[in-house]
């Protein structure tokens, strides 16, 4: 099943019929728990009514039985005889005997039984299994009452006058006034009230079950649908985007806000990432191609005139431009590992050894560096091929644009470690500060100059930055110059004294 609609709509509908049946059958069982207490109840009524008589002494022969078909009553005594049933009761089940007739020996009411002696209490007590005036546990009624305890109730069936039904049985001990003889009255109420509710209920719920269950699963169909419109009116935009390569096209947004709103949001916010990345892609490969053509056109020049007059061939000129069109080459190929999500390498470098190191390697420089380092802890944890690279470009930039001085120090704060190369040039304009870091970018000061550079040095001098951990921005030097700080984290920071 492939669309969601139709799976939350049957999710829905199975869950809702799992929990009507569960409801259901737990209804019916309590309906018929609370029919069956009922029932009992009545029948015990009626088999008290029935002990009440024998307690006063009445003979079981004369006993006023319930004349009511559904009242049948077998009353027996403690041999297991039976001495009355109602009338017309042709067939029972469920009590203690099943003999619908009463026995002639006991029909008539047994002789009173002289009391027993004080002499004979023991023996009596012995014979009987219980001594007069015990509580205890027994459940056989004091000579004259109705016991008091709850009755037993059993389920059975009885046939009156031919016609056979269920019924709820209760169970009623008595012994009659002046004898010791025991009697068990059973009296029933019938079970077809409880049974017709029962199948009313059922019949009820049966039928009225797919009927909601079909509300529910079409309510469900309805409002998921109306839930994932604008779902699909996100694929198709995005089907119409992919289709017309049209970045600068746009979702639509609803006014809800819900997950789909946002959503959407994140789906522009992806289209608008991805628009400006292809769009720098463009300008990249529009400005390399610009870039490399200058220095390849000036030594296909060179060599076509070494070619036909060598005497005229301009070797330095070539030697140079190869150099530029190397270095441009490196540039490039580092930019792409940089976009490529190229990781630096975990090495620890100190960047004040890093510092005097680059500057000791730079020989004929326009103007020199003065390298200036306060305190110690200068460690960082990165690449240290990149990072040369950073400080290289950095002091090249200064150079380019120094009048008399360029000054490099590094310095530790907190838990950070700084390398600031200053200048005592015009410095950056403020409206020019970031745009300095794009790409290809030089501007007219720097581009008069034609000092080889191709706008590349900073931007990759940032990437790098940014790939460390850490941040690269230009401000005012003191000499009203320009100053670039390049600020990472702190590899070697001293450790808290444990506790």
């Amino acid at each position: 099943m492939r669309s969601v609609r139709a799976r939350a709509a049957l999710g829905a509908t199975l869950v809702v019929a799992v929990a009507l049946v569960a409801a259901g059958a737990a209804l019916l069982l309590v309906l018929r728990a609370n029919l069956l207490e009922q029932a009992g109840l009545q029948a015990e009524i009626t088999a008290r009514e029935v002990a009440s008589q024998i307690a006063v002494g009445r003979p079981p022969n004369r006993l006023e039985l319930p004349d009511e078909d559904q009242r049948p009553v077998q009353v027996v005594d403690d041999g297991g005889r039976v001495v009355a049933v109602s009338e017309g009761l042709e067939a029972i089940s469920g009590t203690s005997s099943t003999a619908v007739a009463p026995s002639p020996a006991g029909a008539a009411s047994p002789a009173p039984s002289a009391p027993p002696s004080p002499s004979d209490d023991d023996d009596a007590a012995d014979a009987d299994g219980r001594s007069e005036g015990t509580d205890g546990d027994d459940t056989t009624p004091t000579p004259g009452e109705v016991s008091n305890d709850r009755p037993d109730f059993t389920s059975g069936t009885a046939t009156v006058d031919g016609r056979r039904a269920d019924y709820r049985f209760a169970a009623v001990k008595v012994t009659p006034s002046g004898t010791a003889r025991e009697y068990t009255v059973h009296a029933g109420a019938p079970l077809a009230t409880e049974r017709d509710a029962v199948s009313t209920v059922r019949t009820a719920m049966l039928a009225g079950l797919p009927l909601l269950l079909a509300v529910v699963g079409s309510v469900t169909w309805l409002v998921t649908r109306r839930a994932l419109r604008p779902v699909e009116a996100i694929r198709r935009e995005m089907a119409a985007i992919t289709a017309s390569e049209d970045l600068s096209r746009r979702v639509p947004e609803p006014g809800s806000r819900d997950e789909v709103a946002r959503l959407a949001r994140t789906t522009n916010e992806t289209l608008a990432a991805l628009e400006a990345s292809v769009e720098r892609q463009r300008r990249f490969v529009a400005d390399a191609s610009h870039e490399l053509r200058s220095p390849i056109a000036s030594l296909r020049t060179q060599l076509e005139v070494g070619a036909a007059h060598p005497d005229l061939l301009d070797l330095a000129g070539a030697v140079q431009d190869t150099e530029r069109l190397q270095q441009l080459a490196a540039d490039l190929l580092l930019l792409a590992r940089l976009d490529a999500g190229e990781r630096p390498a975990g090495r620890h470098v100190d960047l004040a050894e890093l510092v005097r190191d680059e500057m000791a390697h730079r020989h004929g420089d326009r103007i020199p560096v003065a390298v200036r380092v306060r305190g110690d802890g200068h460690g960082v944890t990165g690449s240290p091929g990149h990072l040369r690279r950073v400080v290289g470009n950095l002091v090249d930039n200064a150079q380019r644009h120094a009048v008399r001085s360029v000054t490099a120090s590094v310095g530790a704060t907190g838990d950070r470690v700084e390398v600031a190369v200053s200048d005592d040039g015009a410095g950056v304009p403020y409206a020019d500060r970031e745009r300095i870091f794009e790409r290809f970018v030089r501007l007219d000061d720097a581009r008069s100059r034609d000092e080889g550079g191709a706008g590349l040095g900073l931007a990759i001098a940032r990437d790098v930055a940014h790939r460390h951990g850490g941040t690269l921005a230009v401000g005012t030097a003191a000499g009203g110059g320009a100053r670039f700080v390049l600020s990472l984290p702190r590899a070697d920071r001293p450790q808290e004294p444990s506790r």
